[in-house]
């Protein structure tokens, strides 16, 4: 099995570190070098790097690329400007997502970042929906390497480090692109941080020239614990096929007023209702609440599921998102969550449970 995995451009660098290793999105990715919670905290306090370079990276351009882009995503695209950045889906036409994804307006195409899991995935299903467009859909993942430098400290490495001077006066979602170079300003931790993008070969130049400056290599591991706090979803979790955007609370990301695949789905359910609703929950417990264990009323029926939860490292709480009948939604609604043979009473609090530090 692992023979058949794909290894980023860091692979040897993760296991010369003694880094735990794990099959992740059909690549051998490190999942933590010290411990989860070491390197989580790191992210918190100072800065962490992460290799990312298993994530997508696939260029539309051509005469209709701005026209094909509406069409194929939640978002406005319309009128972005070059170095701005945007996140919204990918759609069926049931409203069922294909991916969640970043646009980048680069000069004179758009850099569509997309989830490791779904490259091959999404770019079928772009290039299915790119008929009647004049566009070229250039899967391009292969060609580049990517880190994510996250941490309050990370503005001062991104600069001391790696002497990209012009990294400061990014804003949040936006980026700029030069000599093979894509250095954006987004983020999937909470905290304030870069994306870089570059050939492989450079990668791993930057990668070994933050940590001999001391910036801690964390793994997918505490990636999803700072994203899980900061109520950032993940697909395959709280995003999927059978769970639209409106259900997951994204509807932010859709704009309605505009024509999409999926678009009327969303309407409807933006009308109607959803049946179920994504929601925070607090146990009054140090037990864990684990995806797919049950949710309940106190009473016990029956009302949802568990899509992701921790033992908050920066809150000391324990904490879920879960999917649930809508009638439970609401904040301070009491649940309970089956762990095993036992029950743990808790309540719905907002999604985001840690404060989030981005540089606006």
């Amino acid at each position: 099995m692992e023979e058949n995995l794909k290894k980023t451009c860091l692979y040897d660098k993760h296991v010369a570190l003694g880094a735990k290793m794990s099959p992740f999105a059909g690549y051998m990715m490190p999942i933590q070098y010290s411990s989860i919670v070491q390197e989580h905290e790191a992210v918190r306090g100072k800065c962490g790097v992460f290799d990312v370079s298993h994530m997508g990276e696939v260029f539309v351009s051509g005469p209709d690329a701005e026209a094909y882009v509406e069409h194929i995503f939640t978002n406005e695209v319309r009128g972005l400007q070059p170095g701005m950045t945007l996140y919204g889906m990918m759609l069926y036409p049931d409203g069922g997502v294909v991916d969640d994804l970043l646009v980048y307006r680069m000069e004179g195409c758009y850099l569509l970042v997309v989830n490791a899991s779904n490259v091959d995935k999404d770019v079928a299903w772009m290039q299915e929906q790119a008929a009647g467009f004049d566009v070229k859909v250039d899967n391009q993942s292969e060609r580049w390497g990517q880190l994510a430098l996250q941490g309050p400290e990370a503005e001062k490495a991104i600069v001391a480090v790696l002497g990209m001077e012009k990294a400061p006066a990014l804003s949040f979602y936006t980026f700029y692109a030069e000599d093979g170079l894509i250095v954006s300003r987004t983020g999937y931790t909470g905290e304030d941080g870069f994306e870089i993008y570059a050939a492989p070969e450079a990668i791993a130049g930057y990668w070994d020239r933050l940590l001999a400056a001391g910036v801690a290599p964390c793994g997918l591991g505490c990636r999803d614990t700072l994203r899980f706090e900061a109520g950032l979803p993940l697909y395959g979790d709280e995003l999927s096929a059978e769970i639209s955007p409106i259900e997951a609370g994204l509807g932010m990301f859709c704009k309605l007023d505009k024509e999409f695949i999926g678009r009327d789905a969303l309407a409807a359910q933006k009308a109607v209702g959803t049946a179920r609703k994504l929601v925070g929950i607090e146990i009054f417990d140090k037990a864990i609440p684990r995806a797919g264990y049950p949710v309940e009323t106190p009473e016990g029926d029956p009302v949802g599921v568990v899509t992701t939860g921790y033992h908050s490292i920066s809150l000391d709480r324990s904490l879920c998102f879960a999917l649930v009948r809508s009638a439970y939604a609401a904040l301070d609604t009491p649940l309970c969550v089956r762990i095993r043979k036992k029950v743990f009473p808790g309540k719905v609090v907002k999604k985001r449970f840690y404060q989030t530090n981005y540089k606006k």
